[in-house]
C-alpha cells in the first residue's frame, strides 16, 4: 500500500470530499458564514481563505493519499486565521498552540494507522515552526458527524481539557507526545478521524 501526505494547496483542494470543499464553518465568523451561504459563494470563500493563509503563514493542512486515491485530510492554523474560534465560549486558543480545525479519514481506510501518520506529520511540521501544542474545541454532546470534533474522542487520543465547558471544552495535545504513540491511541485516533464530516452546517453557537 503506497501512501503519501501532501500539503494542502489550491491545486489539490478538489481532492477533499465535495462537502468539505465548500464548508467555511471555521474559515468565516458566524455572520459572514451565513452570508456566504445565502450568496452561494462558500466554495470561493474557502479558496480565498486557503490562498491567504498559504501566502501569509504557510501550510495549513495535509491531504492523505493511498495508492494515489485521496482518503483523508486534516486542517489546522493559528487561531488568528480561524474567525469561528472566537465564537466559542472557551476561546481563545493558547498563544503557543495551533488550532486543529477538523480532520477526516474515509470509511474503509480507518484502522490502518493513517490517523497516526497524519497527526505526527502535522506535529513535526508545527514543531519545526516553533509551536508547542495543538488545541481543539471539542463537542461534549456530539451525536452526529459535524465540523467540531467529538470531545471524548479527542481525550481518547491524548488531548487534555484545559478549559472545561458542558458543550464546547477546549482541549490541548502537547506535540512531542505525538511522536511516541501506542497502538491503542492510534486506533482511537482513526476512530476520531472517521467520526467527522457529514454534511457540514453553519450553526450559531
Amino acid at each position: 500500500m503506497g501512501r503519501r501526505l501532501v500539503p494542502l494547496t489550491l491545486d489539490n483542494l478538489q481532492d477533499l470530499p465535495k462537502r468539505c470543499r465548500s464548508c467555511v464553518f471555521w474559515e468565516l465568523d458566524p455572520v459572514s458564514g451565513e452570508a456566504a451561504l445565502r450568496a452561494g459563494t462558500p466554495a470561493l470563500e474557502k479558496e480565498a481563505w486557503i490562498s491567504a493563509v498559504l501566502l501569509d503563514w504557510g501550510s495549513c493542512g495535509r491531504v492523505v493519499y493511498v495508492d494515489e486515491v485521496p482518503v483523508g485530510f486534516v486542517l489546522y492554523a493559528p487561531p488568528a486565521y480561524v474567525p469561528r474560534a472566537m465564537a466559542f465560549p472557551t476561546s481563545p486558543v493558547s498563544p503557543d498552540a495551533v488550532q486543529l480545525m477538523t480532520a477526516f479519514i474515509r470509511q474503509g481506510y480507518q484502522g490502518q494507522g493513517l490517523g497516526r501518520v497524519m497527526v505526527q506529520t502535522v506535529a513535526k511540521d508545527l514543531l519545526r515552526r516553533g509551536f508547542k501544542a495543538i488545541e481543539a474545541f471539542g463537542d461534549a454532546r456530539w451525536k452526529d458527524p459535524a465540523c467540531v470534533l467529538p470531545a471524548d474522542h479527542l481525550t481518547a487520543v491524548g488531548f487534555k481539557t484545559v478549559r472545561p465547558h458542558p458543550t464546547y471544552p477546549r482541549l490541548r495535545l502537547e506535540l512531542r507526545t505525538t511522536l511516541s504513540w501506542k497502538e491503542d491511541v492510534e486506533l482511537a485516533l482513526d476512530r476520531l478521524l472517521g467520526a467527522v464530516q457529514k454534511e457540514p452546517a453553519l450553526r450559531p453557537l
